[in-house]
């Protein structure tokens, strides 16, 4: 089959036409095989001993389920993935699973998982500017800085509240939950960027 730049074009619309307008059966199937991903990343972790939120992969396939998937499906997937997860199938971070993981120093970092894939999605798939490199780069950067670590940080504050009995300090509040996460967030950025630039359309689909 000749591969040329027009063909690799068609071919990636028609990818995205396709998602948008297929069956319900075959959106829920994606959403759930995106959930999986998202349980598969979520294995690869670094802990920090002075924090109880480790670094993980998992963020990349939160910031490229929206792409992915569109309006409303990429935040689906991620609901999955917490419900089954809060079931007790032991797919969330370090082979965990269960409501305590919900209740504990992560559980906001949840709710923003799913507040950053609708966000994504919503701008992929009713916006073709925001498909280009600049457009994503802020929409992507917006979406892991603030709609991740709004609630992630007030989860934590609060965990920690319940556990010590009083609220950190916003510093210390930085130090566990955001500061040391950064540098592989701005190397998670940048890969969701690259690959939304490059399987995304231009055009309306």
């Amino acid at each position: 089959m000749e591969i040329s730049i027009e063909n690799y074009f068609q071919k990636r619309y028609s990818l995205f036409a396709w998602r948008s307008n297929t069956s319900l059966v075959n959106k829920v199937f994606m959403a759930f095989f995106m959930a999986c991903i998202t349980g598969i990343m979520a294995q690869v972790i670094i802990p920090l001993p002075w924090t109880p939120v480790p670094i993980t992969a998992q963020t990349f396939a939160v910031l490229m389920a929206g792409v992915v998937l569109g309006r409303w499906w990429g935040g689906i997937s991620l609901l999955i993935y917490l419900t089954i997860g809060l079931l007790g199938v032991p797919w969330f971070a370090g082979l965990t699973g269960g409501y305590s993981i919900f209740l504990g120093s992560t559980g906001g970092y949840f709710i923003g998982f799913v507040l950053a894939a609708l966000f994504l999605g919503h701008f992929t798939d009713k916006y073709t500017e925001s498909r280009n490199f600049h457009s994503m780069l802020g929409l992507i950067s917006l979406a892991n800085f603030a709609l991740i670590y709004i609630p992630g940080l007030l989860g934590l504050g609060l965990w920690m509240y319940i556990v010590e009995g009083s609220f950190p300090t916003v510093l210390t509040l930085l130090s566990m939950g955001f500061l040391p996460f950064v540098l592989g967030d701005l190397v998670k950025i940048g890969g969701a960027v690259a690959l939304t630039k490059a399987i995304t359309p231009k055009e309306e689909y």
